[in-house]
C-alpha cells in the first residue's frame, strides 16, 4: 500500500538532515533531486524560524554550529519516528517493507552477519538493507546520531545514550598457523605471545583497549610488530606466522574449520572475554523492519555463544 515516501513532516526537516550529512546545498540538492535554490530557501526559513545561524560557510563546505547540531537532534527523533511509523502502518497492512541500518565491526561480516542476512531476506525480502563496516569505538556515534539504526560491536562501554540490545560472550585467543611454536599450547599467557612478536590492533578496535594492558604489564614488553585496524590483515599475517594476532573466534570460523589457523585461549586473568554486542538509540521505538532483523541478530549471537562453549574447555 504505501510504495512512497511518507511525508507527515515539513519539507526543511529532510532538506536540513541531507545538508548536514553532506555538507553542502547543491550535493544535497542533487540528491534529492530538487533545486538548489529551493533547498537554500528552506534552510533560510528554518534560520529565520529558530533565530539563529544553522550552518558555518566554510571554504570546505558547511559545517553545523551550536544552534545547529541541538537542531540535529531534533531532526534524528523526528525521521526516525517518521521510520517507525511508516513500519508500523506497512505492519497493519502485511507489506513487509523498510530499511534497515547497520554498523558493524569488521569480524561479524565473516560469517554471523550474512548467516543474518539470509534468514531476513528469506522472511523479509522487500526489505533494503545498508552496512557500513567501522570500529567498535565509533559505532555509538553513529547508533546516536541516527546514521545507523543498530550497531553490533565488541566491548562497549555503558552508555546513557544507547541501549543494550543482546550480548554474547566470546572468549579471547591467539591466533597462530598450525606450524607455530605455540600451536600445541591448550592455553597461552600474553608474555609467552610476546615472546614471539605480537601484531596489535589500534586504538579504533575494542581488541586493543583489552589488549593494552596486558601488553604494559608483560615482562617483555616489545614493541609491536605491527599495529593496524584491519583484523585481515593481522590474520594474514598470523597464517605466514610474522607473529602472533589476537581476537575472539568471531570472523575466523572459515580459518579454523579449514585448519588454517589456531585460536589459543589467553589464560591472563583465569581466561578474558569480549563481549559482542548488539546496541539501539536509547528510547527509540524501533520500526518493524529494525525489530526483526535485532531479534534475527540476537538469535544468531546466542547461537554462536552456545557453539562456542560446547567446544572450549575451561581454562583453570
Amino acid at each position: 500500500m504505501l510504495n512512497r515516501t511518507l511525508r507527515i513532516h515539513s519539507a526543511a526537516i529532510g532538506y536540513f538532515d541531507m545538508v548536514r550529512r553532506c555538507h553542502s546545498i547543491r550535493e544535497a540538492a542533487r540528491r534529492l533531486n530538487v533545486a538548489s535554490s529551493a533547498v537554500n530557501r528552506q534552510i533560510l526559513k528554518l534560520e529565520d524560524e529558530v533565530g539563529a545561524t544553522l550552518f558555518e560557510r566554510l571554504p570546505g563546505g558547511l559545517r553545523l554550529t551550536a544552534a545547529g547540531e541541538i537542531l540535529t537532534r531534533h531532526v534524528t527523533l523526528v525521521l526516525q519516528d517518521v521510520e517507525r511509523v511508516r513500519g508500523e502502518l506497512e505492519g497493519l497492512n502485511q507489506v513487509q517493507t523498510g530499511h534497515v541500518e547497520i554498523a558493524t565491526v569488521e569480524g561479524a561480516t565473516v560469517e554471523l552477519l550474512p548467516a543474518v542476512l539470509k534468514r531476513m531476506r528469506q522472511r523479509y525480502p522487500a526489505v533494503t538493507i545498508g552496512v557500513t563496516v567501522q570500529g567498535s569505538q565509533s559505532i555509538p556515534a553513529a547508533v546516536i546520531n541516527g546514521q545507523a539504526d543498530l550497531g553490533l560491536a565488541f566491548a562497549l562501554p555503558r552508555s546513557a545514550e544507547t541501549t543494550q540490545l543482546c550480548v554474547g560472550h566470546f572468549r579471547l585467543g591467539a591466533l597462530v598457523a598450525p606450524g607455530h611454536p605455540l600451536a600445541s599450547h591448550a592455553s597461552v599467557s600474553y608474555t609467552l605471545c610476546a615472546e614471539h612478536g605480537v601484531i596489535q590492533a589500534n586504538s579504533e578496535l575494542s581488541i586493543h583497549h583489552l589488549i593494552a594492558p596486558l601488553h604494559r604489564r608483560s615482562s617483555t614488553a616489545h614493541k609491536p610488530l605491527l599495529q593496524s585496524n584491519s583484523m585481515e590483515l593481522a590474520r594474514q599475517l598470523a597464517r605466514q606466522q610474522l607473529g602472533v594476532a589476537f581476537q575472539t573466534r568471531i570472523g575466523i570460523e572459515a580459518d579454523l574449520a579449514r585448519g588454517e589457523l589456531l585460536h589459543i585461549p589467553l589464560n591472563d586473568q583465569g581466561g578474558m572475554f569480549s563481549d559482542l554486542g548488539l546496541y539501539a538509540r536509547k528510547g527509540r521505538d524501533l520500526p518493524t523492519a529494525v525489530e526483526s532483523m535485532a531479534h534475527l541478530i540476537s538469535e544468531e549471537i546466542a547461537l554462536r555463544e552456545r557453539e562456542e562453549s560446547a567446544c572450549t574447555p575451561r581454562i583453570s
